[in-house]
């Protein structure tokens, strides 16, 4: 029997995929508790539909991601730090520490679980950190150390 997951199932399938399963699997189980819904004809049609309007959802997430990334991009986040007189810092840059510079001086909320430092920053300079922003979309920015 066909079936149209509403929800994902472990180890049969994501949400809105069109899978087989056996019929007593699918009427006991995956349609009592509302994980799926019979592959009739109507419900076919409803499903590309959501299908369509997903597509949709995502070309307009994908485009105001482009967007946002253009801006990240376009010049360095300055990140202030407490400094001796060596020009090291005391302590170090932190993840969180970026994502309220980029909240300040982009206007952008990015998580800072996101964020990845790729190393220790413990000096003044320019430096790369990269986001996640999902769905395999990673990228790298630079950011610059300065002292107060």
């Amino acid at each position: 029997m066909q079936v149209i997951l509403i929800q994902d199932v472990d180890n049969l399938g994501a949400r809105h995929e069109l899978v087989n399963v056996k019929n007593g699997y699918a009427r006991n189980y995956l349609i009592p508790r509302k994980l799926a819904v019979e592959a009739n004809p109507s419900n076919l049609k409803q499903h590309e539909e959501k299908l369509k309007v997903i597509a949709k959802k995502e070309a307009a997430m994908l485009a105001e991601l482009n967007k946002v990334i253009d801006i990240l991009k376009s010049s360095p986040v300055k990140v202030t730090a407490k400094t001796g007189t060596s020009g090291k810092i005391f302590g170090s840059v932190t993840s969180l520490q970026i994502a309220r510079a980029i909240r300040d001086q982009k206007g952008y909320e990015i998580d800072r679980k996101r964020i990845t430092i790729s190393e220790d920053v413990k000096e003044l300079g320019t430096h790369k950190v990269s986001i996640d922003f999902g769905n395999s979309n990673v990228v790298e920015i630079d950011f610059e150390v300065v002292g107060e």
